[in-house]
């Protein structure tokens, strides 16, 4: 399933939810929980794969070095 997809789909049931007085059927919540795990799979592969930025950009740093000078 296409991450955009996840997206939009756990949203709609976060939008059933809501108007259901904040709480899922039974259907819903095991739709919710498949959804939750491929998203959850698919944030620790950009993790795992150095796809995450980590601290400020480069040109970030360099422009705060400058300022101080």
């Amino acid at each position: 399933m296409k991450p955009a997809l996840v997206l939009k789909e756990m949203r709609e049931l976060r939008e059933s939810w809501r108007k259901q007085g904040f709480s899922y059927n039974v259907e819903q919540q095991k739709r919710y929980n498949e959804l939750l795990k491929l998203r959850h799979e698919r944030v620790k592969w950009f993790h795992d794969n150095d796809r995450v930025q980590k601290g400020p950009k480069k040109t970030v740093e360099k422009k705060e070095k400058e300022a101080e000078t």
